[in-house]
């Protein structure tokens, strides 16, 4: 079994080097990129019990998802794993399906387990959720919602919806689609679809039809397969790239061409816009990076530092095949 005796030895340092490294302390970049290069020769796993036992910590961190089947929940995860290795954090996560109970009772729940603290990727967050959050022990860090009095990490959706209203309008469309989901996600639902209108509104004869469906591909393809078949707009505009994804599969069920009857668009960035065909124009969210920032962040909060209540991320228009100039 490898030792931080062991890791010192092969690095030519103190074993104090090699534990202050270990719980984030202040190492030379060398330093640090040797003792780096032998913990992943070695495998060597931080002994979390036993520094708990010296720090009064339990070096756990919860983390509550919306839902198991998410692949920007994935992508955070990704980077929350990542870091959280390098800091000897352990992960404790838990799924609350999208129900409000469930995110209450997971809350009091990691809390009953010692963790240090709590991530909280949130599709809502209601009054139940602060007066519940305010009455823990440990700190809350919400990701994906704006919220007053609790520290956030979010995406900027309504800029990102701005950037697609405003390509698509310097490309001359005027007449669109936008495909919804419920404004209970107030990121999502509400922020991103208000972004690309108040782009609109820079061009007094454009015109946006909006309709409603779910965050599931399911539903979103069936009911591509209904609005599809008569659809007038040269434009369509889907909350989620999941979303373009189903229209794009009903558009080819109905014999129709993507970009040649209807430019498409999403959000999100998934990997999976670029491996279909054509490739979907979207604005991707740095998902990865928003798990690496919030460890890094939450073990600020941990430690008693200052941090700033808000952090927006950015995001980037990727442009791909699915879309077409609207000829003069």
């Amino acid at each position: 079994m490898v030792t931080i005796s062991d890791i010192a030895k092969q690095a030519g340092v103190a074993k104090s080097t090699v534990s202050r490294y270990l719980n984030g302390g202040s190492v030379s970049a060398q330093t640090k990129n040797k003792i780096e290069k032998i913990i992943k020769k070695t495998g060597y796993a931080p002994n979390s019990f036993a520094r708990s036992l010296k720090a009064k910590k339990t070096n756990m961190l919860g983390v509550i998802i919306p839902r198991l089947n998410s692949s920007s929940s994935n992508k955070v995860l990704t980077g929350m794993d990542s870091v959280s290795r390098q800091k000897g954090f352990q992960l404790i996560i838990t799924n609350a399906n999208q129900e409000e109970e469930r995110e209450i009772e997971n809350l009091l729940t990691l809390a009953s387990q010692k963790v240090d603290g709590i991530i909280f990727l949130a599709k809502e967050v209601k009054e139940k959720h602060l007066e519940t959050i305010h009455r823990l022990p440990v700190p809350v860090l919400i990701l994906g919602q704006r919220v007053n009095d609790v520290h956030t990490i979010i995406h900027d959706d309504y800029e990102a919806g701005q950037k697609i209203g405003r390509y698509a309008l310097n490309l001359g469309h005027r007449n669109f689609l936008y495909v919804g989901v419920p404004e209970d996600d107030y990121a999502v639902g509400v922020e991103r679809k208000k972004g690309f209108l108040d782009a609109l509104e820079t061009e007094k004869e454009s015109f946006a039809r909006v309709i409603q469906t779910s965050f599931s591909m399911m539903q979103a393809y069936d009911q591509a397969l209904d609005f599809l078949v008569d659809l007038k707009e040269t434009f369509v505009v889907c909350a989620t790239d999941n979303i373009a994804l189903a229209v794009l599969k009903a558009a080819k069920e109905l014999g129709l061409s993507v970009p040649g009857d209807f430019s498409l668009s999403g959000f999100g960035g998934y990997e999976a816009t670029s491996f279909v065909s054509p490739s979907i124009t979207t604005v991707a969210f740095p998902f990865q990076e928003l798990g690496e920032l919030a460890v890094r962040e939450m073990e600020q909060l941990i430690l008693g530092e200052e941090m700033p209540l808000e952090v927006v991320m950015p995001n980037e228009l990727v442009i791909n095949e699915s879309v077409e100039k609207i000829n003069d």
